[in-house]
């Protein structure tokens, strides 16, 4: 019931969570953070079951930062998702998996804005844009009608509010506050939250 989804353009890449915690049908509260920051340029939306989702996503976090003291320098996107995924398939055969999905959006010098695809069965897809949770069928369609690879901030924000705005007509979930952030050659920063009002 929950909705995770990133955008890649040139140059940058935009992500954006809902902010709704729900167990089974009851909502637990309205102000949860789905993104991580991993490092300056690298963030990691999470979604699927409450504690595991969590306690990958530090696991994660920690081991790049490790990494990063010890060698000097920090891992790029593709690196972080290969070094993800290889965690969620390890785990995945032993007796404690982890139900846990992934978008992790990244920028490097040399390549620009990064997005990738990882799911709770340790799958991982380079993708210029992805959702997870059953609003992927209701935001996938939109975004295959306007998605357009130069799009400037703005418009890539407009996209995402497209989504947002999809979600709360159409998605029986009252999704209506989103997350949003960027990563670009800057680093992270956080965007206007997404609030739609109830119609």
């Amino acid at each position: 019931m929950e909705c995770i989804l990133a955008i890649q353009f040139d140059g940058f890449v935009i992500v954006a969570s809902d902010t709704t915690s729900i167990s089974s049908i009851v909502v637990i509260k309205t102000d949860e953070d789905k993104q991580y920051k991993l490092s300056e340029k690298l963030l990691m939306l999470v979604c699927g079951e409450e504690g595991d989702t969590v306690q990958f996503a530090e696991y994660i976090s920690k081991n790049i930062q490790l990494y990063k003291m010890r060698n000097g320098y920090g891992l790029t996107p593709k690196a972080a998702a290969h070094f993800t995924r290889r965690n969620l398939a390890d785990y995945l055969r032993s007796r404690t998996p982890y139900n846990t999905n992934i978008l992790l959006a990244g920028y490097d010098e040399e390549t620009g804005g990064e997005l990738f695809f990882l799911d709770y069965l340790a799958t991982l897809v380079k993708v210029p844009y992805a959702a997870h949770g059953f609003s992927s069928y209701f935001t996938l369609s939109v975004l295959d009608r306007y998605y357009r690879s130069n799009m400037t901030v703005e418009e890539a924000y407009d996209l995402v509010r497209k989504c947002a705005v999809e979600l709360q007509k159409r998605f029986v979930v009252n999704l209506t506050a989103f997350k949003v952030r960027i990563v670009d050659k800057d680093g992270i920063r956080d965007l206007d939250n997404i609030k739609i009002e109830k119609s």
